[in-house]
């Protein structure tokens, strides 16, 4: 393994950044993974920019081709954190969450 930044974990060729403001990470690591789509629950988190929407649609009808069954949410505002309860809704119906934006 190579020396990161202080901001960077490094698992094989995956580099995970920190993106806050903190002078020291905290140790990063990927999510797992499951093996496998089927009958998972995945949530798709809307961060409220312009096309988000557009993208997440997409990825819906590929994530169901894939025998996924989805859950669509969507922040207040891209300017600030998803709100706790939001948060936790998502952490407590789902098997994995993509959370995608559009400029």
């Amino acid at each position: 393994m190579t020396d990161v930044p202080n901001n960077q974990t490094q698992s094989s060729n995956l580099v995970v950044l920190d993106p806050t403001a903190g002078r020291a990470a905290a140790g990063l690591s990927p999510a797992s993974r499951p093996a496998s789509l089927d009958g998972k629950t995945v949530g798709l988190l809307d961060i409220s920019k312009p096309r988000g929407d557009v993208f997440l649609d997409r990825l819906r009808h590929d994530l169901e081709r894939r025998g996924a069954v989805v859950r669509t949410y969507r922040k207040p505002t891209f300017a600030k954190p998803a709100p706790v309860d939001l948060r936790q809704e998502i952490a407590s119906q789902c098997d994995a969450v993509i959370e995608a934006l559009a400029d």
